[in-house]
Order: C-alpha cells, then structure tokens, then sequence
C-alpha cells in the first residue's frame, strides 16, 4: 500500500456512524439515591470492567483492600474473562458473576458500589458515565476519555449524580511525587514556568497494516462500541493492546503514557486549565528502516515522533514523544539530569531560576542546582496502586469527591492536553516540511522552551535511528488557538470537529448538558 493509498485508506476509517444515545436507558430509579452513604464499616461490592493486563492490577488492588468483595467482572473477550473469574475465586472464595456485556450490569440492581474500569481508551468515558449514571462510583484509567467532550460529560457526571469519580495517575499519590511538589512549591529551584514532559520509551513496529481475524471467543461490535468499524475490520495482527497506536481506539504514547507526565507538570506549575494555543510536530517514522523496506506500512496510525508546545500564557508546557530506540541519547542535558545515557526516559524536568527538579520515575524525584550538582532526593518506596485504590475508596466511604488524590477534572485537563495535541498533528498530518522549513515555523512561536534547540535533538535522535528526513520528513501540525473555558477552538471549525467523534448506536457518549 503507498502513502497516497494509506492515508486515504486511514481518512475512510473516520466516516460517521450511529444516530441515537443510550444513555438516557442506562438511568436506573435508584441513581440518585443508591449508596449515598457507605460506613466506614460496611462491606462494597465492586465490579471491574475490562479485565486485560491492567485491569488486573485493578483486580489485585480490590482483593487486597479490606471490605471489598469483587462480585461482577466484564470483559469482551470470553476466555479472558472465564480465567480472571477462575483466578478470583480462588483468591477470595466466591466466583464474580461475569458478563461480556458491560449493559448488563446496569439493568437492574446488582448491589454493585464501585466500577473500575480498565477497558480500552474508547470505552472509557461511556463506561463511566453509565456507571454514575447508574448510582455507582466510578474509578477509570487514564486517559479519562478518548477525546475532549468526553471528558467533560465525565466532569458533569460525576457532579450531577454526586459520584465518586477517580482517574488512574497514580502518581498523584506517591510520597516522592508530593514532597517534591512541595519542594518546588516552597521555591526549591526558583521561579519555575516551564516543564518538559518525557515519553522516551521503545516502541516497535506492531506489524504491517493488514487485514486480520478477529479472536473467536470476542464480539467485534461490543469491542468496538462507540467506535466505528473498518474495513477490513481488524487492520493490526494483535487484538489486545496495539489498539493504542490505532487513533479510533487509542491516542498514541502523548494519550497512553502522557497523562501520568503532563498531569505532574500541570501540577507543578500550578496550572488548573487548558492550554490556551497548542501546536504539534511529529510522525510515524522509522520502521521502515527497521525493517530493511521502503515501503513498508505500520499498521499504527499514531505518531510514535511527537512534539507538542502547550501555551498558558505566562507558562508552558512542552511533551516529546519517542518511539524509536532511546540508547547511547546524545542528549547531554537530560542525560545528566536522569543520570542515564541508555533506555527509557519517562518524566519530567521543570526548569527554575535556581535549578531544575525531575521527576525521574514513579517513585524517584530529583532537585539539582544550575551547575546540575544534586541537592535533594525524593523516594518512595510505597505501592502506589495500593495507596491511588485506597484513597478511591476511602473517598467512597466518606462520599468525600475532595479527598480524592486524582479527582476527575484533574484526569480530563490532563488527558486533555493529549487530545490537543493530537488534534494539531491530524490536522495537518499530510503538512511534509524539510527541517529547515519546520525550523523556520518554530522560530515563529511562542514557547518559553528553546524551540529550535528541542527539534535539533528530535532530529539528530531520528537520523540516529537511521530515518531519511528527506524521504519521510516531520510533519508540521496546525497552530490551535484554544478557549480553555467554553473548551472550544478558536477560528477553527475543522478542528472543533475533533473535540468529539461520530459515534455508533447505541454506544453514543452523551454530551455534558445531556448527562
């Protein structure tokens, strides 16, 4: 398949499908009024909702807590849902009822007080706002939505039915993270308005875009849910997991590992909105070189090559994905500062008038000086799934939405950000510029980062990993200017269609007024 071919192939991907939303079925009589007050006592029942490899540490964590009783699990697949029942009841003495169908645990009573959901990113925001819809409080992986109106309905939600509402960035309850938080608060580096975010993490090819079969124990149409179909409907060789890379399913690395990343430097710099102009560069390159072929076609249509400039005004914040290999980095500043040369970077380095402070792993936090001689060390060594499951339902218990560590309108400002920036990049994916050209642009916008500076390592990181720019050059995104309060673009029709999706009955996510 030729580029021509695969990017009008890719464009078809995104007809409309569906009329109608379920959501007003999906309102039980007892919404309002089911368990408004749970004792610190009193036994809960929980039922978890996508059962893959993350949701079974959403399993582990319910089996660990104290008073908690997992007694429903769905799943689309069947075989994976038959083995976590088996592995459950072995574990706690009482087999879960399993369902395929996420529906069926809305349609009548079940006793059910906590929804956890760890469905593919597509799913998530219709998952829970079901949920709250149906009394329960709700506990979702980041990101929180697919896409910007989601997130918002998952906000309204939460409000209007006076649902518990947490959002899967756990790091928003490691120690290492908090002290360092406070560290920075207290003027530890200076005056900070800068953060970069870090997803420099290998990610391989998943295999030629092609037309694949569809397990049999799974229904394509339940999978898909508010997704459209393709044609051919199963494009990558790996059911579960590469839908990350297919944008009708997931949101790439800036949507999969971005969230926990832009969610801490949000934080750090005290940002509590949207960004109010947004612009990304990138692409899908160097598999082909990886795999000796020219012509060669991943079946991602992701970018696994991101920069995106997120402007607040007097702050910024900037987010590099790469995908590629991240050994021997010639990238002397953030080498010294994750002390590291080889494999993954994943983090994020706020930049002060007196130091810089990073955030080097989940559980590591570290504050250097301007001549970058280390000054302070943050650590944990504290399960943070334990701690981020705990605090959930403690804030259940209490029906205490502020206790929560990671509440949901911090999940979609952060997810948000992924969807932004994603939404540039589509925008112009076809926009091919030489790197004199990019650089010519970068000059041109506003960033507190150094902008030909970041794009000179992204180049010098691509030609590294053997990609020819001039035959598979960056892409320049479109320049987003955003209404963080009305959660609109600004002078871009195009790009406010991409706020939201074309949605498939009876799967349709409803808009925040209609919650």
């Amino acid at each position: 398949m030729d580029q021509q071919n695969r990017r009008r192939f890719l464009k078809t991907t995104l007809v409309a499908g569906g009329a109608a939303s379920l959501a007003a079925t999906c309102r039980s009589v007892h919404s309002q009024t089911q368990a408004s007050s749970n004792s610190a006592n009193s036994e809960m029942h929980a039922a978890i909702v996508g059962c893959g490899g993350r949701g079974g540490a959403h399993i582990e964590e319910m089996l660990r807590a104290s008073g908690v009783t997992i007694t429903h699990i769905c799943d689309i697949d069947q075989a994976t849902g038959d083995k976590r029942a088996s592995q459950i009841q072995e574990q706690q003495g009482k087999r879960p009822e399993f369902h395929t169908d996420m529906r069926r645990l809305w349609d009548e009573d079940k006793g059910i007080d906590v929804v956890t959901v760890a469905t593919p990113n597509h799913w998530h925001a219709l998952a829970g706002v079901w949920a709250m819809q149906a009394g329960k409080d709700a506990y979702i992986e980041k990101p929180v939505s697919h896409n910007i109106a989601e997130g918002s309905a998952l906000v309204a939600a939460a409000k209007k039915y006076n649902r518990i509402c947490q959002v899967g960035t756990q790091c928003r309850s490691s120690d290492a993270v908090i002290q360092a938080i406070a560290f920075l608060e207290e003027g530890g580096i200076g005056e900070v308005n800068f953060a970069r975010g870090l997803c420099y993490k290998r990610r391989k090819s998943i295999g030629a875009l092609g037309d694949y079969e569809i397990p049999s124990k799974v229904d394509f149409d339940l999978w898909s849910g508010p997704a459209q179909f393709t044609e051919p409907k199963l494009t990558r060789a790996n059911f579960h997991y590469d839908w990350h890379w297919q944008r009708l399913y997931g949101n790439g690395d800036l949507g999969n590992q971005g969230p926990h990343q832009t969610d801490i430097a949000r934080w750090g710099l005290g940002i509590d909105t949207h960004p109010q102009a947004i612009v990304s560069y990138g692409g899908r390159l160097g598999y082909q070189a990886e795999r000796k072929d020219p012509e060669y076609v991943d079946a991602g249509d992701t970018a696994n090559t991101e920069v995106t400039i997120y402007d607040y005004g007097d702050k910024c914040i900037v987010f590099e994905t790469r995908g590629l290999s991240v050994d021997d980095s010639a990238d002397e500043e953030l080498n010294r500062l994750f002390n590291s040369t080889k494999g993954n970077k994943i983090g994020v380095v706020f930049y002060g008038t007196k130091g810089f402070l990073v955030q080097a792993s989940y559980d590591l936090c570290l504050a250097y000086d301007q001549n970058y001689e280390l000054i302070r060390e943050f650590r944990t060594r504290d399960n943070l799934n334990e701690l981020h499951f705990g605090n959930f339902l403690e804030a259940c218990r209490n029906r205490d939405a502020s206790s929560l560590t990671a509440g949901v309108r911090e999940g979609h400002l952060s997810a948000g950000m992924s969807h932004l920036g994603n939404i540039s990049y589509y925008l112009r994916e076809d926009n091919y510029v030489s790197t004199s050209e990019l650089a010519a642009e970068l000059k041109k916008i506003k960033s507190l980062d150094d902008n030909l500076a970041t794009l000179e390592r992204t180049v010098a990181h691509l030609e590294q990993n053997g990609v020819d720019l001039d035959k598979y050059p960056l892409s320049l995104g479109a320049q987003l200017k955003f209404d963080p309060e009305k959660e609109i673009f600004i002078g871009s029709e195009e790009a406010n269609s991409m706020l939201t999706r074309d949605y498939r009955d009876p799967y349709r996510c409803p808009a925040a007024a209609d919650v």
